[in-house]
């Protein structure tokens, strides 16, 4: 018994940090209406200058500590809430998501840039003496993990006290519910939501300080578990019980302590379920915890309806530009594969085949959010399983590598109708979240595994016969996306791209005139993660080997915020984030800039979707669109254009 409870006291510090940053989570969502995904991001900024400041410019801890969680991370929230989440208010809870979702893909790389390439080892805690040993009877913690536990208690106790006492409490419940109707009643929303936003990146700096002396350095992985076991404590408080998120974090630091200590260390098991274990319950808690599939969304009840979407630039045009664009398209596609084919060195090949075989894994993220409006967070994880499908099949069965390929996708296909079962249920934010929990649960606890991706021994895959060298199998990938963006603009023009478009009007309405939603939206999700293994297995092909660093989870929250950033509805849109993806690094790297720099930049953009839905290339399009038309005769204008009038916001 008394092993039992060493570990237990073992994992309250673990547990405390989590629950430090569900609560902030939950506070976040009670009074501002948005899912902060950044929230681990804000802990890693908050850790990386403590690190500075500290160890590299020798501050002394307690105005360390004050400098990072007092000033600089209530600015950090104070920021984000004036610049960016103020704006969103009345946003849909997948715009937030999306623009929350840029910031997490975004800020740890500008930290790392900033940190630069030397090493970050040595943070060192807030207590006077990190190795001073303190007993209680049988039980010992040292001077870190006693920072945590008395920090953690410290403020929560102060959050308690203002919650209940003080009338910003109230305030900050009121503010979410309707920011209008309590300014009706006297209260400055704008300013109640800034001090939200302040108090609860002061939590994220506090996690943030006091997790980075318990790694070896300081690394953003961890940041990222630190936010994976946050949401799930947030899960389970049902993201509206501070109590309850702050007992849920330090359950899941309890049971991971309880892991580490019953479980043989040398097993697979230990040491794929114990870093899996916050995604794993996150995705159990989504599934089975009561009234999370019930819970509202925070919504403003004197918000306007929106407008509906403006049709495709495409459909707008007149016949004169249609074929002027379709001419000037082909010449330059056209010109580009003649120089591909005929000059092109193979570095270039490389990089076009890459652009190629990503456009194939952007059309299933035009499928989910373009056309069924659902943020799925693990489309890198559905191109893995069919790249892993792909390569054990040709390994153990020696089938030819094209109908493989085929058969990769459909193995992908049913993972995704699969998962699409039970996290349809949950719709709207929790869907993301039990997708990006999948996403983690399968990087940590599967793609390891031998019979998963080869473990140790990642399974090579042989290019098929007639495609062997780099420019066959070029024309080979191009006819494969040709024939996919195909497959997608029939399903756009078709009766399922028809109810999609209906259900993201009104679901209620869709299922009066006899729409399924379930089974329209298990459809998309199966076709969806069907293109990304299509993808996936092509990817493996041309590389020659099927890794599983190649499908990483973070590379699904990357490939969301690049599509939706520049076009999310169509097929243009996925092909230009290939090229996009593929192209960009390179004109970094010549211009003598940080390859990071392309996450910072596409996760900025992704701010940008609120306003734009249809993605900064779309509305580039039809901006540009209005200014042309103004200069053509009326016979050549198109039908959907006032050439009179710019799209709104085209002032900016």
């Amino acid at each position: 018994m008394t092993e039992f409870f060493t570990y237990v006291i073992q994992g309250i510090p673990y547990g405390c940090v989590f629950a430090l940053v569900a609560v902030g989570l939950v506070l976040t969502y009670k009074t501002s209406g948005v899912f902060n995904l950044a929230f681990g991001a804000q802990a890693f900024v908050a850790a990386a200058v403590y690190y500075d400041v500290h160890v590299r410019h020798g501050w002394s801890r307690w105005p360390a500590l004050a400098f990072v969680v007092l000033v600089l991370s209530p600015a950090l929230g104070l920021l984000l809430d004036v610049a960016i989440f103020r704006h969103l208010r009345t946003a849909s809870p997948i715009a937030k998501l999306v623009a929350s979702l840029g910031l997490l893909v975004a800020v740890p790389q500008i930290v790392s840039i900033w940190l630069g390439q030397s090493s970050t080892f040595g943070v060192v805690g807030i207590w006077w003496d990190d190795n001073a040993l303190y007993h209680f009877g049988k039980f010992v913690l040292d001077g870190r993990q006693m920072a945590i536990i008395v920090s953690t208690v410290v403020a929560v106790t102060l959050l308690g006290f203002l919650f209940r006492f003080a009338p910003i409490g109230l305030r900050m419940r009121a503010v979410v519910e309707s920011p209008r109707m309590t300014e009706l009643a006297g209260v400055d929303s704008d300013r109640v939501s800034a001090f939200s936003w302040m108090l609860s990146s002061l939590f994220a700096g506090l996690a943030g300080v006091l997790l980075a002396p318990l790694y070896a350095s300081l690394a953003s992985q961890n940041f990222s578990t630190l936010l994976i076991a946050a949401i799930a404590a947030a899960a389970f408080a049902r993201l509206t019980s501070i109590p309850l998120a702050l007992v849920g974090g330090l359950l899941l630091g309890i049971t991971q302590a309880l892991l580490s200590g019953y479980l043989p260390p040398a097993s697979v098991i230990a040491q794929n379920l114990k870093p899996s274990l916050p995604f794993a319950a996150l995705f159990l808690l989504l599934l089975f915890w009561p009234g999370l599939r019930s819970a509202v969304q925070n919504k403003d009840p004197l918000s306007g309806v929106d407008p509906p979407p403006s049709p495709p630039v495409a459909e707008s045009r007149g016949e004169f530009l249609t074929k002027t664009t379709r001419v000037f398209g082909t010449v330059v596609v056209a010109g580009a594969l003649l120089w591909l084919l005929t000059s092109a060195t193979s570095y270039w090949i490389g990089i076009a085949t890459t652009a190629v075989v990503l456009s194939v894994i952007f059309l299933s993220i035009t499928v989910i959010t373009g056309m069924a409006g659902q943020v799925s967070l693990c489309q890198a994880t559905f191109a893995g399983v069919g790249a892993f499908s792909t390569a054990q099949i040709v390994k153990v069965f020696g089938l030819s590598v094209l109908p493989t390929l085929l058969i990769g996708a459909f193995v992908a296909a049913a993972v995704g109708a699969l998962l699409a079962v039970p996290m349809l249920r949950l719709g709207g934010i929790f869907l993301s979240l039990g997708t990006l929990a999948f996403a983690v649960m399968f990087d940590t606890l599967l793609a390891p595994l031998g019979w998963v991706s080869g473990g140790a021994h990642p399974v090579r895959v042989p290019r098929p016969i007639g495609f062997v060298d780099d420019r066959s199998f070029l024309i080979l990938c191009v006819v494969i996306l040709v024939i996919a963006s195909i497959f997608v603009i029939f399903i756009r023009r078709g009766t399922t791209g028809r109810f999609l478009h209906a259900l993201r009007g009104s679901e209620t309405a869709s299922r009066s005139i006899g729409i399924n939603p379930t089974r329209v939206r298990i459809l998309a999700f199966a076709v969806s993660a069907g293109l990304a293994g299509l993808g996936g297995g092509l990817l493996a092909v041309q590389k020659n080997i099927a890794t599983k660093e190649d499908f990483g989870y973070f590379l699904s929250l990357f490939f969301v915020v690049l599509v939706v950033t520049l076009m999310p509805s169509t097929v243009e849109g996925a092909i230009n984030a290939g090229v996009g993806f593929a192209l960009v690094p390179e004109v970094l790297k010549l211009v003598g800039v940080s390859v990071s720099w392309e996450f910072v930049l596409f996760g900025l953009g992704a701010i940008t979707y609120a306003r734009h839905p249809e993605g900064v290339l779309e509305f580039q399009k039809r901006k540009s669109l209005a200014a042309i038309e103004k200069r053509l005769p009326a016979r050549w204008r198109g039908p959907g254009v006032d050439p009179t009038v710019l799209p709104a916001g085209s002032a900016d």
